[in-house]
C-alpha cells in the first residue's frame, strides 16, 4: 500500500514503529517504494519513551538507530511522544535523552501531561528548551473529535484514545508538525481547520516546512479530509496526486 499511498502524499506518520521493529527488509523496501521527495516521519518506541521511561534506555536507543539508520534521507523527522504521567518535572530528563539523538535528525516532541499547557514557567521553560534544540513542538488537535457525541464504536474508541489536551499553535523550529483528528462530517470539519489554513500558509510564507496529518474516528475518511484541506488551503505549489478513483478512464458519451 504504501507505494500507492506515496503517490498521492508526500509523507506519512510511520506509527508502526512505536509498538515494534520491522525487519531491515522492510526498511529497504519502504525506501524503494516511495519517491525521491517523500518523508518519513517515525515515532521512538513505546518501550523507550513509555516502558523504560527515557532512562536507562541507551543501548535500546543504539540499536533503533541502528535499524533505521538506512533510511534516514528520507525521515523528515522523529518523532518523540511521551506519556500522559510526564510531567514538566522530568524535563532535565527528556533534554539529557534528546541529547543523545543525532543532531542531524530533525526532531518532534509531543506532550500530554496538561501542566506542559499552563501558558506560565512549564510551559515556557518547554518552550525554550524546543527552541534553543531547533526541536519541533507536536501539536494535537482533537476538538474536531470530541465536539461531536459519541454515537458509533469508532468515535467512543477514539474518544477514549485520543488526548484531550489544549492547543496552543507555536513553531518551535523549522517544521511544525499538527495532528489533526477530524470529526466524522466532513464539511462541519471547515470551521475547525479554517485558522489552520491562515496558520499554515503563514509558516509556508516563512520559508517553515509543517507537516499535517488528519485523522479520523476510524481513518476511513482521512484521505479525503487531506484532500478537502488542501483544496481549501488552495497554495499551488502544495498539491496531492490524484486518488485512484480519479485515474479511471471516464466513460465517453454515446451522444
Amino acid at each position: 500500500m504504501l507505494q500507492e499511498y506515496a503517490q498521492i502524499f508526500n509523507s506519512v506518520e510511520g506509527n508502526t514503529s512505536f509498538y515494534a521493529d520491522p525487519k531491515p527488509s522492510s526498511i529497504t523496501k519502504w525506501r524503494n517504494d516511495v519517491p525521491a521527495d517523500f518523508k518519513f516521519t517515525f515515532k521512538i518506541p513505546k518501550r523507550i519513551s513509555h516502558e523504560l521511561a527515557l532512562q536507562n534506555c541507551q543501548r535500546e536507543l543504539t540499536r533503533w538507530l541502528t535499524l533505521f539508520e538506512p533510511i534516514f534521507d528520507k525521515v523528515g523527522q522523529v518523532m518523540l511522544q511521551l506519556p500522559q504521567a510526564c510531567s514538566p518535572q522530568f524535563l532535565p530528563l527528556i533534554t539529557a535523552f534528546c541529547a543523545q539523538l543525532p543532531t542531524a535528525l530533525p526532531l518532534g516532541i509531543e506532550i500530554r501531561h496538561l501542566a506542559f499547557f499552563d501558558k506560565a514557567d512549564n510551559e515556557r521553560r518547554f518552550n525554550q528548551f524546543l527552541i534553543q534544540n531547533q526541536y519541533n513542538r507536536i501539536m494535537m488537535d482533537t476538538r474536531p473529535l470530541f465536539s461531536e457525541a459519541a454515537t458509533n464504536e469508532a468515535i467512543i474508541d477514539a474518544q477514549r484514545k485520543k488526548p484531550r489536551v489544549p492547543l496552543h499553535v507555536i513553531a518551535t523550529s523549522n517544521a511544525p508538525v499538527l495532528r489533526y483528528v477530524g470529526c466524522s462530517d466532513l464539511q462541519a470539519n471547515r470551521q475547525f481547520y479554517a485558522p489552520w489554513l491562515k496558520k499554515i500558509n503563514h509558516w509556508l510564507d516563512e520559508g517553515k516546512t509543517p507537516y499535517v496529518f488528519f485523522h479520523t474516528a476510524d481513518n476511513y475518511d482521512a484521505p479525503l479530509l487531506a484532500k478537502q484541506f488542501i483544496e481549501d488551503l488552495n497554495r499551488p505549489e502544495v498539491k496531492l496526486g490524484e486518488f485512484p478513483a480519479q485515474q479511471q478512464p471516464q466513460q465517453t458519451s454515446l451522444l
